[in-house]
């Protein structure tokens, strides 16, 4: 019969951080190579310097051109 032990707060609080650091640890599967560059999207913070050039780039750029007439009267 196998023996149970009660574990305090400390004991527990340990072995909740070594499970976590076990699963940050292992090694990840993507399904395709988009879904593993929204990962590392999501977890890779932009430099400040990169924001910037890039909101300022966005700013530059001229507004969309208009709808052809012939796609706006056909629904396009």
């Amino acid at each position: 019969m196998k023996r149970q032990t009660k574990l305090t707060a400390q004991e527990q609080e340990q072995l909740d951080a070594r499970q976590q650091q076990a699963a940050a640890a292992a090694p990840r599967e993507f399904a395709s190579v988009e879904e593993m560059l929204r990962h590392d999207a999501q977890c890779t913070p932009v430099p400040p310097a990169i924001a910037r050039r890039l909101e300022k780039s966005v700013r530059d750029l001229p507004p969309p051109p208009a709808r052809a007439w012939w796609r706006r009267f056909f629904g396009s």
